[in-house]
């Protein structure tokens, strides 16, 4: 075999397709061209500058890759599926479309280089991007999409804390045992219903307790932090959890908030306990009402009623109402004793949202507060998004590791809502990258301007061209 044919193999295809050769010498053509519009949309909220200003004393003497913009190509890598830190050999690999983009030695640094401190200055620098990208959303889209829950929209923003765990397959930091059985992590994270942005996280080892009132405070403080001022006061703020975030202490600071001009309203779950179980036994067929699916139909078989009054609620915010449902159970569902007995599924959760001033009936809060299942799908995708693999065995850098996820998270949010209409406004990352950001494209000069051309045959062309240029026509913050 000659030197110029070194690397090139036949391809022997079956049927009609056609017959390849392949050869790792190509010129001018870059994969993962997508990409580049989170790098830019980074830029365009003033991700990047923010990140700058907050990482700069890490930067030694002025020199070197710039500590801000590394953890924004981290952050572009993990939006994109990348897994590790190595990933950022797909972006570095590729300078022409994206870029200096810092070694793996160099981006470990970084994130080694980031303590509590400047993890707090991170943090606040999302919080100054999120504001100008919901300041983008005003001047050339709707604004904030609306949350909606049985067929309606819901007033103001939908706040879902929820934790989940993390396996860790070797001894790290604070990792520990999980009450599944497990060995890892056990971060809270709250993610903003109406578009997805996911605005806080905290981690925490394996046993952690998962209705711990201290951590649920911190990471609804945190969240609320994220929240630009203008939205933040003067609009209704509900916060939604299942059981775990129903402990007295976390919902009586939920209300005090109220103080600080925060409209926070809750809906949580809660244990069916025995005197919830003799409430319900006493409570006459009459009292139950249909429950509704999320699209306001009637939900088969399922039934909502109030239990106020019946149940003591000493302890919790004046106000606060109990709300149970009953359904038949689906093949597969795991009963308690009670359930069983009666042969229906019960679940219970709290309230403070009044009867009067348009707060709805019963059926339309019991289907607003199962809504908060789509924090799962949060998860999971956010799972997929660089928070299902920690990368060091020590705890401050997998905090900084979380940190660069959620801003991951809140890129795609982000590109979603100001770059994107039809059912990509709406997609998972999943879709997002298998349609756009892993789309194909030559490099190409000319005119003195650096041209992506994006591959003509690819079905998504059109809807990626088109997200440039919503891009190029963002308004640009103020320097």
């Amino acid at each position: 075999m000659s030197p110029q044919q070194e690397g090139t193999f036949c391809v022997h295809t079956t049927g009609s397709r056609p017959k390849l050769v392949v050869s790792p010498d190509g010129r001018g053509v870059v994969s993962h061209a997508g990409s580049r519009l989170l790098a830019d949309l980074a830029d365009a909220t003033g991700l990047t500058g923010s990140f700058a200003n907050a990482l700069h004393q890490l930067r030694p003497r002025g020199t070197g890759h710039d500590p801000g913009r590394v953890a924004v190509d981290l952050a572009v890598m993990l939006a994109d599926g990348g897994e590790a830190i190595a990933d950022l050999a797909l972006l570095r690999d590729q300078r022409e479309v994206f870029g200096p983009v810092a070694s793996t030695p160099t981006a470990w640094r970084v994130l080694a280089d980031i303590d509590t401190t400047t993890l707090a200055a991170l943090r606040t620098a999302r919080a100054a991007a999120r504001e100008i990208a919901w300041l983008q959303a005003a001047e050339t889209r709707r604004g904030i999409p609306i949350s909606c829950a049985g067929g309606r929209d819901l007033p103001g923003l939908v706040l879902d804390l929820d934790a989940t765990l993390v396996t860790c397959h070797s001894e790290k930091e604070q990792a520990a045992a999980t009450y599944k059985h497990g060995f890892g992590f056990h971060p809270l994270l709250c993610f903003l219903d109406n578009t997805g942005e996911a605005l806080a996280g905290l981690l925490r080892p394996g046993n952690a307790g998962a209705n711990t009132a201290s951590d649920h405070i911190t990471v609804l403080d945190a969240a609320l932090a994220q929240i630009p001022d203008a939205h933040r006061h003067g609009t209704d703020i509900l916060i939604r959890t299942h059981s775990a975030g129903g402990a007295k202490a976390f919902l009586t600071h939920l209300r005090n908030l109220r103080a600080q001009g925060i409209q926070t309203f809750f809906s949580v779950g809660h244990p069916v306990t025995e005197p919830v179980r003799r409430a319900i036994r006493t409570l006459p067929d009459r009292i139950w009402h249909p429950a509704v699916e999320q699209d306001g139909s009637m939900r088969g078989s399922a039934e909502v009623a109030e239990l106020t009054g019946m149940i003591d609620l000493t302890g919790y915010p004046d106000g606060t109402r109990i709300i149970v449902r009953r359904e038949r159970p689906h093949p597969g569902a795991q009963l308690s004793l009670f359930d069983l007995d009666e042969g229906m599924r019960h679940q219970v959760f709290l309230t403070d949202t009044p009867i009067t001033g348009g707060g709805g009936s019963i059926q339309h809060l019991e289907v607003r507060h199962r809504a908060h299942a789509r924090v799962e799908d949060r998860i999971r995708c956010g799972k997929a998004t660089g928070f299902d693999r920690f990368p060091s065995r020590l705890f401050h850098v997998n905090a900084a590791w979380l940190e660069l996820s959620l801003t991951a998270i809140d890129l795609l949010a982000w590109t979603r809502t100001l770059l994107l209409d039809g059912e990509l406004a709406t997609a998972e990352p999943k879709k997002l990258r298998y349609r756009l950001l892993h789309a194909a494209a030559r490099i190409t000069r000319g005119g003195r301007r650096l041209h992506l051309r994006i591959a003509a045959t690819w079905p998504w062309r059109h809807e990626l061209a088109n997200a440039f240029a919503c891009l190029a026509a963002l308004p640009r913050p103020a320097t």
